[in-house]
């Protein structure tokens, strides 16, 4: 790869909205000639142009790297956290590939919350009092030892569902029986963290790592419950925003200071240089800025507001993260806001139905309707596939331009048993 050459070549691994939006940037650059999305799904098959979707799963890294090869693919983006766990990074470079992602090593920020917890520890990065179990026995003494309230974690890769809030001892003690006994997490939850309950609202910090440097996004907020009024089951997310005003100037410098850094340092200093987006989720509390947990990769929705902001080429952004040059290139960002309300399927959480016909689509030109569980028919029909079925993006100049143009692209989305929160940003407003 070189800044002179106008016909770079990238793979997308993955099949969210998170993808969708990471296609449409990259389509926006100059230099890149051809996009090829494994597997995609119905929004990145109908782009058209410079992008294709390519029916390879996110786990068949054996197929992924050869597809790369046969199509001259110069950079391998990796979306989702479950593959980069999973280490395809790893094997990407090991065929010689530049890949955005981290390996293996450091993706256990995400694929372990005991690992990092035990890491934050080590580096005294600012989080929650914890203890991390694997019995039931000695969890539930433990529980009925601490003199606080407590949130129950799924150690491993629960697709962002894998978090319990208990109200009560009692129902602790269930969330435990579930996930150690019953196991209703599978793998994930054969290890599980008790974790101080922090208090305060919420933030999602991502930057741009290249194992060395680090580059800020646009603080985002996003919207975990299903319901109004953040009630309902935890998701992977109902909607978000950016840029959150909660997050000002002074603290931003804050967290950059007393979290980013030092993770970066931390993971270097280990031996897990971290490459690709370090995203870590925030608690504001009274005593300062404390990490909930970190992501390993671009979150989903937050992905599908921060990208519309990007002033830079995000080609040359995710090349310089990839080649360890982040530090060369400036990484600017336009003025506005943008707001993303997510269109879930009925059900959602829980079990839902697949199949039903979208209408509207092509009734909201100028917003931007980024697709994840949705699939196209051979008679050019877009069904649902999925839990979180799209997420209708608006920007401008304000906040509440922008929250406007979202919730007018999606009034005018329609499918069986559609469902989406009217609060988006409302406590931004």
């Amino acid at each position: 790869m070189s800044a002179s050459d106008p016909s770079v070549n990238v793979l997308i691994v993955g099949r969210g909205g998170r993808e969708h939006a990471l296609a449409w940037k990259l389509a926006q650059s100059s230099r890149v000639r051809r996009i090829l999305v494994a597997p995609g799904n119905g929004g990145t098959g109908a782009m058209g142009g410079k992008v294709a979707n390519i029916a390879i799963d996110e786990f068949d890294f054996v197929s992924l790297v050869a597809c790369a090869r046969r199509e001259d693919v110069e950079l391998v983006v990796v979306g989702p956290e479950a593959p980069l766990a999973a280490g395809l990074a790893d094997a990407c470079r090991a065929a010689g590939l530049a890949c955005f992602g981290p390996s293996q090593s450091a993706a256990q920020l995400e694929s372990s919350k005991a690992f990092a917890k035990a890491f934050m520890q080590r580096h005294n990065i600012p989080t929650a009092r914890y203890a991390v179990f694997r019995d039931l026995g000695p969890a539930l003494d433990h529980l009925h030892t601490v003199d606080f309230s407590v949130v129950i974690k799924a150690s491993g890769l629960a697709a962002g569902k894998g978090v319990i809030i208990p109200a009560s001892k009692a129902e602790a003690e269930q969330a435990l029986r579930q996930m150690l006994s019953e196991r209703i997490f599978g793998a994930a939850g054969d290890e599980v963290v008790i974790e101080e309950r922090m208090d305060g609202p919420e933030a999602s910090l991502l930057a741009f790592c290249d194992g060395k440097s680090i580059a800020i996004m646009p603080v985002a907020q996003d919207h975990k419950r299903v319901f109004d009024n953040d009630e309902g089951p935890n998701t992977g997310g109902m909607g978000a925003y950016a840029p959150a005003p909660i997050v000002t100037p002074s603290l931003l410098a804050e967290i950059r200071e007393t979290i980013l850094e030092p993770t970066n340092r931390g993971m270097a200093a280990e031996g897990r240089p971290f490459t690709g987006v370090l995203y870590a989720g925030l608690m504001l509390t009274n005593s300062g800025p404390r990490v909930i947990e970190f992501n390993c990769r671009f979150g989903d929705p937050e992905t599908q507001v921060i990208l519309p902001l990007l002033q830079s080429d995000l080609l040359e952004v995710l090349e310089a993260c990839a080649t360890g040059t982040l530090d060369r290139i400036d990484v600017t960002w336009k003025t506005g806001s943008a707001v993303a309300v997510v269109a879930a399927s009925g059900g959602y959480p829980g079990d839902y139905a697949k199949g039903a016909e979208i209408s509207g689509l092509a009734e909201t030109s100028g917003i931007n309707v980024f697709h994840a569980g949705t699939r196209k028919t051979p008679d050019g029909r877009t069904l649902t596939d999925g839990g979180r079925v799209l997420a209708v993006t608006g920007t401008g100049d304000t906040f509440a331009e922008a929250r406007a143009h979202a919730y007018a692209g999606i009034t005018k989305i329609h499918f069986t048993g559609m469902h989406y929160r009217r609060d988006i940003g409302a406590k931004a407003s």
